[in-house]
């Protein structure tokens, strides 16, 4: 259908009136639109926002990449080699991209294991917390198997040290204990103590290889970008590289994205699906997907990076009415605010998103911002890209939550990858990571 000579509205107008009272994307309507994207490229794309670049050196620590991250506002930054010159390739030059949320989820959950540690004053068991660093390729990276415990030997350094500390600290004898004594105290502990003082962040990226760096050019197509969204790896940002430069010149985020699509509003081809609700496209997808708001907060943030989501609706009550929005970059007031972390264990979802809304309201965690599957696709669109938001909950006339649609649903109602697209991109460079990626589905 792509390759018909009529126009595309034409072309769309046909597949949905084909389609007739069926719920769901027309058959054929994303291979037009593939057929379309393919031909934009990303340097002309409605006023296509990027995101700050902020390189980070391999030399840096964990510690010193989460304070640039937070001091630059940035989700996520490309990592330089240290040893590269500037008239290297590109491919030499960056090891990997970091991701804020996923640096701050590990460290999270790495808390309790510092914590029975200073309680035992274990040089063993800190060791052994330093050692899961290793993980944090998995996290960041998206990647499992073996890689995940690479770095068990290399993090041992600071286990004495650490253990050190335990020994002398005089703090209760369970990890529960060890953690609330310590207060704001274990916050520093966490990111300005061992491993993270003495761990450099290219330790991690040259571990893990190029699976999390997907690189794309201006000129490459739009199609490129919104399969790499959809992809195995579901990117949160996409580096854009300027070849004769060797240097990544934007960062693409998943909301710009969005915030692109709405800006096509007018175009037959946008327009055609925008007209149509959520219920005539099959969505929601995701029919359930949400966490109680007596629950713990940092499960709830375990629990998004484990299902791959960028956030979850809050809900509670036998009846599960909708009472809140809570999403992964969230996760940064809890190391930004000290006096919420050395609660964190007790903290629960409701706690968090109330006092969060004290100090910033425009989070919109609190109400949350929702619409009913009788709303338009398009102006769905216009309210995640107004918002920045991930996702937004659907409930019914009674506020119940009855499904989420994301970011990635609705890229997926326009494009969807054709068999073997990713086989010459970027020159065949990355051809054996997605054949890996699409094996271990």
């Amino acid at each position: 259908m792509g390759s018909s000579d009529k126009p595309i509205d034409e072309q769309l107008q046909e597949l949905c009136e084909e389609q007739g009272e069926k719920r769901g994307v027309p058959r054929g309507v994303r291979d037009v639109l593939n057929s379309a994207f393919a031909k934009v490229p990303v340097s002309s794309f409605p006023k296509l926002p990027y995101g700050k670049v902020v390189e980070i050196s391999g030399d840096a620590s964990i510690s010193e990449a989460v304070h640039l991250l937070v001091e630059h506002n940035s989700f996520s930054g490309p990592v330089t080699n240290p040893s590269a010159s500037p008239t290297d390739s590109w491919s030499t030059r960056y090891l990997g991209m970091v991701d804020y949320p996923s640096i701050m989820l590990w460290v999270l959950e790495q808390a309790e294991l510092a914590a029975a540690a200073i309680a035992t004053g274990s040089a063993t068991l800190v060791g052994a917390g330093a050692g899961a660093l290793g993980a944090l390729g998995a996290i960041v990276l998206g990647l499992t198997g073996p890689l995940a415990v690479a770095g068990l030997a290399t993090f041992a350094v600071g286990a004495a040290i650490a253990g050190g500390v335990a020994a002398g600290s005089g703090v209760a004898k369970d990890a529960p204990s060890a953690a609330d004594a310590l207060g704001q105290d274990f916050y520093k502990l966490i990111l300005e103590c061992e491993p993270f003082k003495s761990t450099k962040v290219s330790e991690i990226t040259r571990a893990y290889g190029w699976a999390p760096f997907l690189p794309i050019q201006h000129n490459d197509s739009m199609l490129t970008v919104q399969l790499l969204l959809l992809s195995k790896f579901r990117p949160h940002s996409i580096p854009v590289v300027n070849i004769d430069k060797n240097v990544v010149q934007d960062v693409i985020t998943e909301s710009g994205v969005i915030l692109g699509l709405s800006q096509c509003r007018g175009s037959d081809w946008f327009d055609n699906l925008a007209g149509k609700s959520l219920h005539q496209l099959g969505l929601p997808i995701m029919m359930h997907m949400s966490v109680d708001a007596r629950k713990p907060v940092l499960e709830a943030f375990i629990l998004m990076k484990e299902k791959h989501i960028g956030g979850l609706p809050v809900v509670e009550g036998p009846e599960h009415h909708l009472v809140g929005n809570i999403s992964v970059r969230d996760v940064r007031f809890l190391l930004l605010q000290p006096e919420l972390f050395a609660k964190y264990k007790e903290l629960t979802v409701m706690d968090f998103m109330k006092t969060v809304m004290e100090q910033e309201p425009e989070t919109g965690m609190l109400p949350p911002t929702t619409c009913e599957n009788t709303a338009k696709l398009g102006d769905v669109i216009e309210i995640l890209a107004k918002k920045t938001l991930p996702q937004i909950p659907i409930v019914d006339k009674s506020n119940q939550l009855v499904g989420v649609v994301t970011l990635h649903d609705i890229i997926g109602c326009f494009v969807s990858e054709p068999k073997g697209y990713f086989e010459d991109y970027f020159g065949g460079v990355f051809k054996d990571t997605f054949r890996q990626a699409n094996r271990s589905e």
